[in-house]
């Protein structure tokens, strides 16, 4: 039998979450090296120290952060691939859940394709793993729309645009503004070339 979430726990998560949040932008702002717990801290109206009921350290704060968008991604894949009948369909809807994803969330995308070095070694590991399977998700989804008729399509080749079609989406969240993001014409034309560069013929 679980234990009942009280007012304190409830708080405690939503402190934690905060700090996540807040460690985000400062991280994307300033680089892993360029913030410390203090300034965190400040930024959620608590004292350095105070970071550590939450959080083990500075490195531990950008584990949870890495390794929570990290989750994000492939549940959220998951569940589309899993909704949608038709490869064609389940091709559109995980570019459009990217594209949404990478938007909304422009500053922990980020620290995601600059920080990973400054992981610790096993949160590191489990961020790359978490990475690989959703690569693989999107190549099983890619596979049928690339299928030759003498075999399957070549996974070197799937990886590859999967992985260019990746590189194009989260570069642009955060070298345009704020306000071009929440513009709907900027994920229309993102969907359309990812799109595109993902079904382009050789």
């Amino acid at each position: 039998m679980t234990s009942p979430v009280t007012a304190r726990d409830r708080a405690k998560a939503e402190r934690s979450d905060a700090i996540l949040h807040a460690a985000a932008r400062l991280f994307a702002a300033r680089g892993y090296s360029g913030v410390s717990l203090e300034d965190i801290g400040a930024a959620v109206g608590v004292s350095g120290p105070a970071v550590y009921r939450h959080f083990a350290g500075k490195q531990a704060l950008l584990g949870a952060v890495l390794v929570k968008v990290s989750q994000d991604l492939i549940r959220g894949g998951r569940q589309v691939s899993e909704e949608t009948p038709t490869p064609d369909e389940r091709m559109r809807a995980l570019i459009g859940f990217h594209v949404e994803f990478a938007l909304g969330n422009a500053e922990v995308i980020q620290v995601q394709g600059r920080d990973v070095a400054f992981l610790s070694e096993t949160d590191r590991a489990e961020v790359r793993r978490l990475q690989r399977a959703y690569i693989e998700l999107w190549m099983a989804a890619l596979s049928p729309l690339h299928a030759t008729p003498g075999g399957g399509a070549d996974q070197d080749e799937l990886r590859l645009r999967v992985q260019a079609c990746f590189g194009l989406i989260n570069s642009t969240p955060h070298s345009t503004r704020a306000a071009a993001r929440r513009h709907s014409a900027t994920a229309t034309v993102l969907i359309a070339m990812a799109d595109a560069a993902l079904r382009a013929t050789t």
